[in-house]
């Protein structure tokens, strides 16, 4: 199940970070309320059903629901942002945006009071099942510190990165707000990260020192005869420490320590002990811990190659547009979509085949460890036949992550009879490695030296259909439609710029901003359909007499006499306009010279070509 949450949580992450806080919701406050607590309760409902009626009777059945719902926890959480723009009403929590991290923190919360509606549900069948009965807080609680390492560094990172920005420091600012800066400081704490936090998770997983005795004893003596340093050896009460498992944690040997379940110490005898302890110190023999760090970082990596140049492709795309216009998508949502999927798609494929091939064939390379440090690799095949009969006959079940155990252990048997392909094995791990490594750079290369610029019409496209689905969501407001209009007219599409001028000022019959508006384009149209002097006078007058004063309405207003042939009454407009707003006298006069010798339309294009 910790693989499994890892993935669910990543998922959540790349959810929430991609997701935009937009000016207004796109669905009224009241509304998404209503739906909100609808999608609660039929969750709420949904998980008490699963676990009712005997329905979940044993360890398989639990964590197949488990999974089941968690999947569902993780769609319910993505409508909450994308649907329903959970962090527009969470976006206060940002301090105006001097604190992002506690946006972060709330998001996640969300998603863990799902997953608590999930345990809640679950607690009695887990007490009949795992032979341990706790309260609904206790059980709760116990959940989240178990799946709480996952989102930890997460939240540490950009906590860190939040109080730098704000420090009162001029290189603090500038490592957090420069793109190699984050990176620098990403690196070097993730690094310290790795160093200390085993130290944090054996206290959040209520680990123990496993007491002194002779089976203590015995795994000292064996780690002394390897060579191996750790910290400490801790019992790990993971699921009651029913669960038949083993690992090792932390790249330094301060911090570095070996867990072992209850369960697993009582089933195997000492020298099959033995062979697990050879198993994960092949982890840290063969820097393993190191590897699986550079490859969490790898995913990054990959993921910013590839979802990069597909978010340019897709905003230099006409389809796109034409798509979120017809269907009325917000276009930030949009946008913030087009980014989580393929992230999404990539996280799946990238976690399932690349770091899932790394971590099968780790897993195999430590189990080869065993003929290094014991001779012999029965203690470790016994060990796992073990396992896969207490853990209900799981012998064939196959495994994204370790290989299926007879898998393994055919492998090991292959292994006993030709010990050459051990040396075979570790070659074709790092050979992938290699070839992995040579993939990235080769593949940041091509995307530093990508040129990756938006058309110049893409960012006119993307306001436009902002207005479009803002003017369609508030259809009674007219400064959309206005601002539509000065966007069409400033891309010379004269007769959508009227339509949508007379669309505001349907709404607002007496705003002069519009007149004006109005007027000006019936004067200026490059389309004759959309010329109309005497129009253009009328609405003109209309909107100087509104604001008199308004030196930029003036200016219109001689145009429009102008366009009349009403030379005196132009020049007397112009000269309000100079009265009104001096620091503007030479272009005044330059409009008053060209109206004293040009005419209209005749002289248009010239005319336009000076404003």
């Amino acid at each position: 199940m910790i693989y499994s949450n890892l993935l669910y949580l990543i998922t959540v992450i790349i959810i929430f970070s991609t997701g935009s806080i937009p000016d207004e919701p796109q669905i009224p406050f009241a509304a998404a309320f209503v739906v909100f607590m609808v999608k609660g309760a039929a969750f709420h409902y949904l998980v008490h059903h699963a676990h009712a009626g005997g329905r979940v009777s044993n360890d398989k059945d639990y964590f197949a629901t488990e999974q089941k719902f968690s999947v569902l926890a993780v769609f319910i959480f993505a409508i909450d942002v994308y649907v329903l723009d959970i962090k527009y009403y969470l976006s206060f929590l940002s301090l105006r945006g001097n604190l992002p991290a506690l946006l972060s923190l709330a998001g996640i919360s969300l998603f863990f009071f799902y997953l608590s509606l999930l345990w809640l549900a679950a607690r009695k069948n887990y007490g009949k099942i795992f032979g341990r009965r706790y309260s609904a807080r206790e059980f709760v609680i116990s959940n989240i510190k178990l799946n709480l390492p996952i989102i930890l560094p997460w939240l540490i990172i950009n906590f860190l990165a939040d109080f730098l920005k704000i420090l009162p420091f001029p290189l603090s600012r500038m490592l957090a707000s420069s793109a190699w800066g984050e990176t620098v400081l990403f690196l070097l704490f993730f690094m310290l990260l790795a160093v200390i936090f085993p130290a944090l998770i054996k206290n959040l997983w209520d680990c123990r020192p496993m007491p002194a005795g002779p089976a203590r004893d015995h795994m000292e003596k064996f780690c002394r005869q390897q060579n191996f340093k750790y910290s400490d050896i801790m019992l790990w009460p993971l699921y009651e420490g029913k669960m038949l498992t083993a690992g090792v944690m932390g790249v330094s040997k301060k911090y570095r320590y070996v867990l072992i379940t209850p369960a697993l110490l009582e089933a195997l005898s000492p020298y099959e002990i033995e062979a697990v302890l050879a198993h994960e110190i092949g982890h840290v023999k063969k820097y393993h811990l190191q590897l699986y760090l550079a490859l969490f970082l790898g995913f990054g990596l990959v993921a910013g190659l590839i979802t990069s140049p597909l978010l340019y492709q897709l905003l230099n795309s006409n389809i796109f547009y034409q798509v979120i216009n017809f269907a009325g998508i917000d276009p930030e949502a949009a946008l913030a979509f087009s980014g989580t999927a393929p992230m999404f798609i990539i996280m799946l494929v990238y976690f399932r085949y690349v770091f899932g091939f790394f971590m099968r064939n780790f897993e195999r390379q430590a189990d080869l460890a065993v003929f290094k440090a014991l001779g012999d690799s029965t203690p470790l095949i016994t060990s796992l036949e073990k396992i896969s009969w207490l853990s209900g006959n799981i012998r064939d079940k196959p495994s994204w992550h370790h290989f299926g155990i007879g898998q393994r252990v055919d492998f090991l048997e292959k292994c006993s009879r030709d010990r050459s392909l051990i040396g075979r094995h570790d070659r074709k791990v790092y050979g992938s490695l290699i070839l992995f490594i040579a993939l990235l750079v080769f593949s940041a290369s091509l995307f530093w030296n990508m040129d990756m610029k938006l058309d110049a019409t893409a960012n006119i496209k993307f306001v436009e259909s902002v207005l479009q689905q803002r003017a369609q969501r508030e259809p009674d407001k007219a400064i959309w439609q206005r601002l539509l209009g000065d966007l069409k007219q400033e891309l010379g599409r004269d007769a959508e710029a009227l339509a949508a001028y007379e669309k505001s000022r349907a709404l607002e019959p007496g705003n002069p901003e519009t007149m004006n508006n109005i007027a000006w384009l019936l004067i200026t149209a490059n389309d004759p359909e959309v010329l109309d002097a005497e129009r253009a006078l009328n609405l003109a007058k209309q909107a100087a007499a509104l604001r008199p004063t308004a030196s930029f309405i003036l200016d219109t207003l001689a145009a429009a006499y102008w366009a009349n042939n009403l030379i005196d009454e132009a020049l007397d407009a112009e000269r309000a306009a100079i009265k009104y707003d001096p620091g503007n006298r030479p272009f005044y006069r330059r409009q008053m010279d060209f109206y004293l010798n040009n005419t209209w339309p005749a002289d248009l294009k010239a005319w336009t070509s000076q404003q």
